[in-house]
């Protein structure tokens, strides 16, 4: 656990919920957004970090590769169940991306059991870095719309679409890992 990559991992996670209250603190906290962005965006970076230091010293472990994964979830999952508490994020949105990461989940649990990993996809990473920008830009919303919907709005259902296509190639690629489990 005292690597670089892993406590970059649980900064993320520690920093969720800091995130998540400073969304919600409207009225209370003056700039509540832009602190709530900064951190974000902070804590959205640590996820490249932890996995750039891990490659490039070659510490990747089991530990890492699930503190990594638990902590993009609930920064995800968490920022946007402060976005729609404030009424800046979807909770279609939402409700896409976090069923496409219990797909994912089980998928990889399914691969595990046969004895087999999951690595993450290109397309994961392109999912990852869509749905950061659009709940940052959800945290910054643009004061107005571009057309009927804010610049954000625009960017979280881009997102979702990245998220489904992710998630389909997921699915696809580790169909046969579903069926063989289904045999057994």
């Amino acid at each position: 656990m005292k690597s670089l990559p892993n406590l970059l991992a649980v900064a993320r996670i520690l920093m969720t919920p800091v995130i998540m209250a400073l969304v919600m603190a409207e009225g209370t906290v003056e700039n509540n957004y832009t602190y709530a962005v900064v951190l974000f965006t902070i804590a959205a970076f640590t996820d490249f970090l932890d996995g750039f230091f891990a490659r490039r010293w070659n510490i990747g472990t089991v530990l890492g590769a699930f503190l990594d994964s638990t902590a993009d979830k609930l920064l995800v999952t968490g920022s946007l169940l402060a976005l729609i508490a404030v009424d800046r994020a979807s909770v279609w949105v939402a409700l896409i991306i976090i069923i496409r990461e219990f797909t994912v989940m089980a998928l990889r649990g399914m691969a595990a059991l046969e004895g087999q990993v999951v690595k993450p996809s290109m397309w994961g990473k392109v999912k990852a870095n869509a749905q950061f920008v659009a709940i940052g830009l959800a945290m910054l919303r643009l004061a107005e719309p571009w057309g009927p919907l804010y610049l954000d709005e625009w960017a979280m259902w881009f997102a979702a679409a990245i998220t489904i296509a992710s998630g389909w190639q997921y699915v696809a690629s580790f169909w046969s890992v579903v069926r063989a489990a289904d045999r057994s």
